[in-house]
C-alpha cells in the first residue's frame, strides 16, 4: 500500500507523528493509501522553512513571480490527463468533471499573472508643499489554506497561487481524504521555478489545522468546507489575529417561474443537483417551482432525466454521469437524510436506495434521489445533504419562493429561471445570497470577479480570487515623503523654509 508524504521545503518528506488517515478509492471501497498526519512540529517546521524562504521571494519582483504562474499554467495543461486521473482515483468524480476541477483552478492562475498591475499603489504628486505620498502592497509573510475533499486541484489553487503572486510563503493543509493532487501541484510549480520552501504541503487532521491557528508566524488563514468548522476556524484564528477567510456549507435554491423553459430549467436541474455526485457547495439541492402547475411539469420534466442517469467508476470514461461519494460515512448520512425525509413526510418521487452496481458493491455509490412536496420544516429541507439528492419545495407565489432562499441561514449561491426581465431583474437585486444565477444554474464567478457566499456560508470580510485575493493577501503601506528644496550658496546647502 502506498505511503504518501508531505511536501517540504522541495522534497518529499515521510510522516514523523506514527498517525496516518486511509485514502479509499471510492468506486471500490478498498484502502489505496495512507496519508501522515502531521503533528504540531512538523507543521512548526514547514513554517520556519517558510518564513525564511519568503523572504527573498517577497524581494522578487512581482513580472518575475508572474513568469513561475506562466510556466506552472503550462505545466497544467501538459499533465491534465495525469491531475484528472489521481484526483478520479481519491475522489470518484468523472474525468470531465476532474478536468473541470483543475480547469476552474487554472484560470486563477491565469488571472494572477496578472500580478503587476494588480499590486499597483497609488500616488499622489505635490500632496502639500514638497510632500508626495504612494502606498504599496506588500505580502502578509506566510499564509495558510485549509481545502476540502471536493476541489482538491481548484480549492488549494484558488488560495495559493494569488497568495504567492502577491510574494508570500504558503501552508496547505489539503484534505486527508484527497491528499495525492496538491501533492502533485507542489511539484509543477517548483518545476515551473518556484524556489523551495514558498508551497508547502502538511497532510494532517484537527492537529495540524489548531497549530496553523495558533502558529504566531501565520499571518492569515484560508478555509473551504463545512459551516460549523468554518465558524470554530474564524473564530480561532481572529482570536489570535489572523487574518481569516472561510467559507461553509450552502443550501442553494433555483426558483423556477410559470413562464420559464421547462426543458431549460430541468436540464440545468440534472446537471446542477446531481453533478459530482451533489457533492458541491454550489450544487442546485432546492428546487422552488412557483404554482402547482409549474411544479407538475417540471416532475414531470425530471423524472424521465434522472432516471436516465448512469452512476459509475470514473474508469467507465463517458458512459458515467457521476461517480461514487468520497467515504461510506458520507453515504450513510446521505441515506439517513433520504429516510428521514420519508419519514416527515416528503414525497420520494425518485428512490435511489436500492441503488447497486454489479462489481462495485462495496463502493460507495448513491442512487439520484427527487423529493417533491418538501416543506422549509424537514430536515432534508433544512440540512446541507452533500449528495445527488433533490428536493423540491413548492411556492405558490414568487414571493414566497423569493422568501424561502431569503430565510433559509445558507447564502451561497442561488438562480431563477424565466424570460421575464423585470421578475429577474427584481430577484437579482432583492436576494440576500451572495452568487445569483439567471438562467444561469450554477452561479459561479470567473476568476476576474470574487466567489463568496454571504449569511452563514462565508465568514470574513473578503471573497475568494478576484481583486478580493489580492486585498487579502497583502497589507497596504501609506508613505507620505518630503523633500525641502534648497539652493547651495558658498559651498553649504540651504533649505527654503516651508510651511
Amino acid at each position: 500500500m502506498q505511503e504518501l508524504t508531505h511536501y517540504i521545503n522541495g522534497a518529499h518528506v515521510k510522516g514523523q507523528s506514527g498517525r496516518f488517515a486511509d485514502v479509499f478509492n471510492p468506486a471500490t471501497g478498498e484502502v489505496q493509501a495512507k496519508a501522515p498526519l502531521a503533528n504540531v512540529e512538523e507543521l512548526a517546521l514547514a513554517v520556519s522553512i517558510a518564513a525564511d524562504a519568503q523572504k527573498g521571494w517577497a524581494a522578487t519582483n512581482p513580472q518575475r513571480r508572474a513568469r513561475v504562474l506562466m510556466k506552472f499554467v503550462d505545466l497544467l495543461n501538459r499533465d491534465m490527463d495525469k491531475l484528472a486521473e489521481a484526483l478520479s482515483r481519491e475522489h470518484g468524480k468523472t474525468i470531465p468533471d476532474a478536468k473541470g476541477d483543475v480547469q476552474r483552478g487554472l484560470e486563477v492562475v491565469e488571472y494572477c499573472i496578472g500580478a503587476p498591475q494588480m499590486l499597483k499603489g497609488e500616488f499622489t504628486d505635490g500632496a502639500g508643499p514638497g510632500i508626495d505620498m504612494y502606498s504599496m502592497r506588500q505580502p502578509l509573510g506566510v499564509s495558510a489554506g485549509i481545502t476540502p475533499f471536493n476541489f482538491p486541484a481548484m480549492i488549494p489553487m484558488w488560495m495559493f497561487a494569488p497568495a504567492i503572486a502577491c510574494g508570500n510563503a504558503f501552508i496547505l493543509k489539503p484534505s486527508e481524504r484527497a491528499p495525492s493532487v496538491p501533492l502533485m501541484l507542489a511539484e509543477l510549480l517548483e518545476e515551473a521555478g518556484l524556489p523551495k520552501g514558498i508551497l508547502q504541503v502538511v497532510n494532517g487532521d484537527k492537529e495540524a489545522v489548531d497549530a496553523i491557528l495558533d502558529h504566531p508566524v501565520i499571518q492569515s488563514v484560508g478555509f473551504v468546507g463545512s459551516t460549523p468548522i468554518a465558524e470554530y476556524i474564524y473564530g480561532r484564528g481572529c482570536s489570535n489575529g489572523k487574518r481569516v477567510q472561510c467559507f461553509g456549507g450552502a443550501k442553494n435554491h433555483m426558483i423556477i417561474m410559470p413562464d420559464a423553459d421547462m426543458d431549460q430549467a430541468a436540464d440545468a436541474l440534472v446537471g446542477a443537483g446531481y453533478g459530482a455526485a451533489g457533492e458541491r457547495c454550489m450544487a442546485i439541492s432546492v428546487a422552488v417551482p412557483v404554482g402547482d402547475e409549474t411544479a407538475d411539469r417540471l416532475i414531470e420534466k425530471l423524472v424521465p432525466r434522472i432516471e436516465k442517469l448512469k452512476v459509475g467508476p470514473y474508469t467507465a470514461g463517458d458512459d458515467v454521469d457521476y461517480g461514487p461519494v468520497v467515504t461510506a460515512a458520507a453515504k450513510e448520512k446521505i441515506l439517513g437524510l433520504v429516510n428521514a425525509g420519508v419519514e416527515q413526510g416528503a414525497e420520494l418521487v425518485v428512490d435511489g436506495r436500492d441503488f447497486a452496481l454489479q462489481g462495485y458493491e462495496d463502493g460507495f455509490f448513491v442512487g439520484p434521489h427527487l423529493f417533491d412536496k418538501v416543506t422549509p420544516d424537514m430536515d432534508i429541507y433544512k440540512q446541507e445533504i452533500f449528495g445527488p439528492v433533490l428536493s423540491t419545495v413548492r411556492a405558490q407565489s414568487y414571493e414566497e419562493a423569493l422568501k424561502l432562499a431569503m430565510d433559509h441561514e445558507m447564502g451561497n449561491g442561488t438562480a431563477i429561471f424565466t424570460r421575464d426581465g423585470d421578475t429577474a431583474r427584481d430577484f437579482a437585486s432583492r436576494i440576500n445570497i451572495g452568487m445569483v444565477g439567471i438562467n444561469v444554474p450554477i452561479p459561479v464567478p470567473l476568476a476576474y470577479h470574487t466567489f463568496g457566499g454571504w449569511k452563514k456560508s462565508a465568514f470574513g470580510d473578503l471573497n475568494q480570487h478576484g481583486p478580493d485575493a489580492f486585498k487579502f493577501y497583502t497589507r497596504t503601506k501609506t508613505v507620505t515623503a518630503r523633500w525641502p528644496s534648497g539652493l547651495k550658496e558658498g559651498g553649504e546647502f540651504h533649505f527654503k523654509a516651508m510651511d
